[in-house]
């Protein structure tokens, strides 16, 4: 599962090509671009909005709510101190005030918790939010960054009695959530920062922008048309160790959807020439290998996206390709190695509509 670091760095995943520039389109709109930092890396908006309107303040007050919800990174946070508990965890917490606080309903976390439990239900397992502990083990979780020199196979084993999402139950009538053991922890990383991107999406409709395109680290929602008054096109980066994000594999035009891309080529390290990437198989403990090389997927929204790009990076192409063209709702691009270390495509069969020539 893809740790809250992955924010980090830009997992070639998507490089918006439309340009920022006065709209040739019906209302002449001029597109506005506004750009911050968040959960470890970058965000850029670009919107059409007639009054010119600046919503950066918003976005930063958003994002900052959201981050002291579902951050590991912040002690503070919602998401923190529930990893901190032994048992029962109101969601009367209120990380503003690092106190327990009536009517605080830690909105963020609990769309976070409900979203990831309806795919963890439906994933067999290889989605799963408390891998936590065997993330922090391999050293690319919130606690101490290293590399593990030797691996603990006991250790480990004994870490997977900690990982299932069957264990924290949320009680809708107290508003607690309840871990049936001292060590569970959750990780919301997985789909936090397609939620974020959601709500800014969100903020922007509600205010009545109907052209935009939102980033946060490479998970995009746009809608509308891009300053060309064409559809946006959002280029999926080669997934090759070293390659720059400027080499494309392909680029999608798109409108009115999300997308996000996980892989495992750029988040690692190296012990004695073995490679260690950030994604964690829940089911196995170990950090995944596979010839899944990067999965782009597009979904209605982008917190869904972000999860199942994760998910699908743990299952492997065979079924995750399978999976995904049983969902009308989702449609998904595999890069994958193949036996001769060449690189291979596979993809659902709504990907060619949307598909541009390089």
């Amino acid at each position: 599962m893809m740790y809250y670091l992955k924010c980090l760095i830009v997992l070639g995943l998507f490089i918006s090509l439309g340009s920022c520039r006065t709209s040739p389109t019906e209302t002449s709109s001029a597109y506005l671009l506004v750009e911050g930092k968040t959960m470890g890396t970058y965000y850029k908006v670009k919107y059409a909005d007639e009054s010119g309107r600046d919503f950066k303040p918003q976005f930063d007050s958003l994002l900052k709510a959201i981050n002291l919800e579902v951050s590991t990174y912040i002690p503070a946070a919602t998401i923190s101190q529930f990893n901190k508990a032994d048992t029962d965890f109101p969601l009367s917490y209120n990380p503003k005030s690092q106190a327990q606080e009536a009517g605080y309903a830690n909105l963020h976390f609990k769309a976070n918790y409900e979203r990831s439990r309806s795919i963890f239900e439906e994933m067999e397992g290889y989605y799963d939010p408390t891998v936590m502990p065997l993330i922090n083990y391999w050293g690319f979780g919130y606690t101490e960054k290293r590399k593990v020199a030797a691996v603990d196979s006991i250790l480990i084993d004994s870490l997977i009695q900690l990982v299932g999402f069957d264990q924290v139950v949320l009680d809708e009538e107290s508003q607690e959530l309840r871990k049936e053991k001292p060590g569970v922890q959750l990780d919301f990383s997985s789909c936090a920062k397609g939620y974020a991107v959601d709500a800014l999406a969100g903020l922007l409709f509600e205010n009545g922008i109907e052209h935009y395109m939102v980033e946060i680290g490479g998970e995009v929602t746009v809608k509308g048309v891009n300053p060309s008054g064409n559809a946006w096109s959002i280029a999926v980066s080669l997934p090759r160790d070293g390659s720059a994000l400027e080499e494309i594999q392909a680029i999608l035009a798109l409108n009115n959807v999300a997308v996000a891309t996980s892989g495992n080529y750029r988040i690692f390290y190296e012990v004695e020439g073995e490679k260690y990437a950030h994604i964690i198989n829940p089911l196995t403990g170990f950090t995944e290998r596979s010839n899944l090389l990067s999965v782009s997927v597009l979904a209605s929204d982008c917190m869904t996206a972000d999860a199942y790009a994760t998910a699908f990076m743990v299952m492997g192409i065979e079924k995750s390709l399978a999976f995904a063209q049983g969902k009308p709702d989702l449609e998904a691009y595999f890069i994958f190695s193949q036996p001769d270390g060449t690189m291979a495509v596979s993809y659902t069969d709504g990907i060619p509509a949307v598909l541009k020539e390089l």
